[in-house]
């Protein structure tokens, strides 16, 4: 097979062509510019495209398919000239279906925790050694790329992400996959450039839910309110089983899963559940109870999900992916909640389009409450890139209800202020999806005050 994708420099699409070099098919690819990771190990692999910028010569009649990233524009000369010669043209997720549609599809969705949702299912798997194939968003221990595509392996273990498939498919990607075993993790708004209403953006997860294969399966988060009508209007012929929290207890700042007292490296309700719905998809893959709890006891976390980043004396410092209200809530709660004796600095750093859009701003109301010292940053130079009009620091005040709220929208003086601060007996939370402009959180953790 011959395949070239465009926008090969993309999170999902450098590991996908590298997961397909693999299998041995011809890869070739182009993007515009590719950053790191992404061109270190396409450069490794032998696919990082030798010029940057698009070339409508690299479209041939021999090219078996295209896949288009989402980084791609409907104009792309390259994506232009496959159409007329009536080249395939798939977006990734497509393109995923088409590699997997003879395995059995887990697919996990919902507004937070699939990533993480999909690694500890990965970890069980892999710890039993288990033949399957996977897509993941975030870069595993244990894993040498986020997608791996085999002929052989019987599963398939998907992140399904509801974003677009393509400049050319505006299906949610998770629509496309058709899963036999899904998972919806929880509904909480999101993209609001695509889905500009709450009604909107539940009701990908309705057609979500009629995407599985008749007789298949539902996982689903039953203390979601809104998930749980969502689920309980469906017709779909599918099996639908709930979960929760699992019983558990936390003595010195470990979480223990009751009543095996199986210790874990993870904590707080949010990952609780999280691995309660990846036991149930594990128990329908043919993992016992007492199976999964011996792997998942190993299980470090995926990258940047509440990922311990320093630990000295009484301080703890955590990174984690968490940018929108519930992740923001849900993540501030359970580092206060395990460290009941530590007070709690949290800064968050307003990066994606929703999150910068003065209307949606005000979802965040009471998002830092359980914060002892609850801090904002913007880059200011991401209104300009992003063409928004800029927040002030009563705008971000107000939308959050916090009068105390400290603000920021300078990396050094935000820099020199975490410094000055003393962390004794304190633990630093800091949540972003983007780089506070390239703070270098490994160094600032070891340069903290903690006596």
């Amino acid at each position: 097979m011959k395949i070239h994708l465009i926008a090969i420099g993309g999170a999902a699409m450098h590991n996908l062509a590298i997961a397909l070099h693999k299998k041995g098919f011809k890869v070739s690819g182009s993007d515009d510019v590719v950053y790191e990771p992404s061109k270190s190990r396409l450069d490794k692999y032998g696919l990082l495209p030798a010029k940057m910028g698009w070339d409508e010569s690299r479209i041939t009649p021999d090219i078996d398919a295209i896949i288009l990233g989402m980084h791609a524009r409907v104009d792309n000369p390259e994506l232009l000239k496959a159409q007329e010669l009536g080249l395939k043209i798939y977006s990734y997720p497509a393109y995923i279906y088409e590699q997997s549609k003879d395995k059995v599809r887990v697919v996990i969705g919902g507004s937070h925790g699939k990533t993480t949702i999909t690694s500890m299912i990965l970890h069980v798997l892999n710890y039993h050694q288990k033949d399957f194939d996977y897509l993941v968003g975030a870069q595993l221990a244990g894993f040498d790329t986020m997608v791996k595509i085999t002929d052989a392996a019987p599963i398939m273990v998907i992140e399904g992400d509801e974003y677009l498939a393509s400049p050319i498919d505006r299906r949610p990607k998770f629509h496309l996959y058709h899963a036999n075993i899904a998972v919806i993790s929880g509904i909480a708004w999101d993209h609001i450039n695509v889905f500009p209403t709450f009604a909107d953006y539940v009701e990908q997860f309705a057609k979500f839910i009629e995407t599985i294969t008749p007789k298949g399966t539902l996982i689903y988060c039953e203390v979601d309110e809104g998930l749980n009508q969502t689920v309980l209007k469906s017709t779909a012929d599918v099996e639908k089983i709930p979960y929760g929290v699992p019983l558990h207890e936390v003595r010195n700042g470990v979480t223990y899963l009751l009543p095996q007292q199986t210790p874990l490296n993870v904590f707080g309700d949010h990952n609780l559940m999280n691995l309660n719905a990846a036991k149930q998809v594990c128990t329908k893959l043919g993992i016992t109870e007492e199976g999964f709890n011996a792997a998942i006891a190993s299980f470090a976390g995926a990258a940047k999900r509440l990922e311990l980043v320093s630990a000295v004396n009484q301080t703890n410092v955590y990174k984690d992916f968490a940018h929108s209200p519930s992740k923001l809530k849900a993540t501030i709660h359970a580092v206060k909640v395990q460290f009941t004796d530590r007070k709690l600095v949290a800064l968050m750093e307003l990066h994606t389009f929703s999150s910068l859009n003065k209307q949606f701003l005000k979802e965040y109301s009471g998002a830092m409450k359980d914060a002892d010292l609850a801090i904002v940053y913007i880059d200011a130079k991401t209104f300009e890139q992003k063409k928004m009009q800029p927040l002030t620091e009563a705008d971000i005040k107000e939308a959050f209800e916090d009068d105390k709220l400290l603000f920021f929208d300078d990396s050094a003086k935000l820099e020199a202020y975490l410094k000055s601060l003393n962390y004794h007996q304190t633990n630093l939370l800091l949540m972003s999806s983007g780089t506070y402009a390239g703070l270098d959180l490994p160094k600032l953790a070891s340069e903290l005050k903690t006596n």
